[in-house]
C-alpha cells in the first residue's frame, strides 16, 4: 500500500476519534453543569427521560454520520488501492 493511502487512513481514523471525543465532551460538560446545580431524585429522573429522547435526536445521528463517512472513505481508499 502506498504511503499516501496509509497516511490518509491514519488521518481519517484520527478525525473519527476526534469527532467521537467531541460528542463525549459535550455530554461530560452537561454532567458537570448538572452537578454544579445540584441533584434531586426528581431532577435526575426528568433528565434521564430528556436524555433518552434528546440523545436519539442529536448524539446518535452525529456518531452515525462520523462513522459512516469514515467507513465509506476507508472503503474508497481500499478500492483505489486495488485498482
Amino acid at each position: 500500500m502506498s504511503i499516501g493511502l496509509i497516511v490518509f487512513l491514519i488521518v481519517l481514523c484520527l478525525a473519527a476519534l476526534i469527532g467521537t471525543m467531541f460528542v463525549f465532551k459535550q455530554e461530560e460538560n452537561k454532567m458537570k453543569k448538572y452537578e454544579e446545580v445540584g441533584d434531586s431524585i426528581e431532577d435526575q429522573l426528568r433528565r434521564s427521560h430528556e436524555y433518552e429522547t434528546s440523545s436519539l435526536k442529536s448524539n446518535i445521528p452525529l456518531l452515525i454520520a462520523i462513522y459512516a463517512l469514515t467507513i465509506t472513505l476507508s472503503l474508497l481508499v481500499f478500492v483505489i488501492y486495488l485498482f
